[in-house]
């Protein structure tokens, strides 16, 4: 399988815009930071939750507790899909109990991945409400979940994906339309 980059629709500007917005409608939401806690999603969401606590504290002048979270053993196809599950480390240094998450990740697609996070927040307590906070959503959703926050639509095909990218682990921010081509 090969991969062609068929348009870029976010660059480093753009996504540093949605990043403010999305923080924005999140305090807003929430009418501020009490019993406000963010949880990003290994990889890519971790990053972003950690953009978006930088910006509210920016806007806050406060800190927000930020944890992050990986699903793998939690996916109902980590079984059938990867051989060896690649772990990361899950880390939520405070109770979750009574507060109001927000969850956010990078790409929101089947729904799979979120269903996953929503079992795996339970094992850590019951929160006030959870918020899904979501850089692009490309729909095609396989379950009833939608997000709170979207930071941008990108209406796909299903021989397309959307690539995102951050200057944490790929050297650059971008969000790429690309078709993957069998070969």
């Amino acid at each position: 399988m090969t991969d062609r980059i068929k348009a870029q629709i976010l660059n480093k500007q753009d996504m540093g815009r949605i990043i403010t917005r999305l923080s924005h409608e999140i305090l807003e939401k929430n009418r501020g930071i009490e019993n406000l806690v963010l949880i990003g999603l290994r990889t890519r969401g971790a990053y972003l939750a950690e953009r978006i606590q930088r910006k509210i504290k920016e806007i806050e002048d406060a800190e927000v507790p930020t944890g992050f979270l990986d699903v793998t053993l939690y996916r109902d196809d980590f079984r059938t899909r990867l051989k060896q599950p690649a772990v990361e480390v899950t880390n939520i240094p405070f109770d979750v109990d009574g507060e109001n998450i927000v969850l956010i990740d990078d790409v929101l697609y089947t729904g799979r991945t979120i269903r996953a996070a929503l079992d795996a927040l339970m094992d850590f307590g019951r929160p006030a409400r959870i918020d899904l906070a979501i850089l692009v959503d490309r729909g095609h959703r396989e379950l009833p979940i939608k997000a709170d926050f979207i930071g941008k639509n990108i209406p796909t095909s299903i021989g397309e994906e959307v690539r995102v990218k951050m200057s944490e682990i790929d050297d650059e921010d971008a969000v790429n339309l690309v078709e993957v081509i069998d070969n």
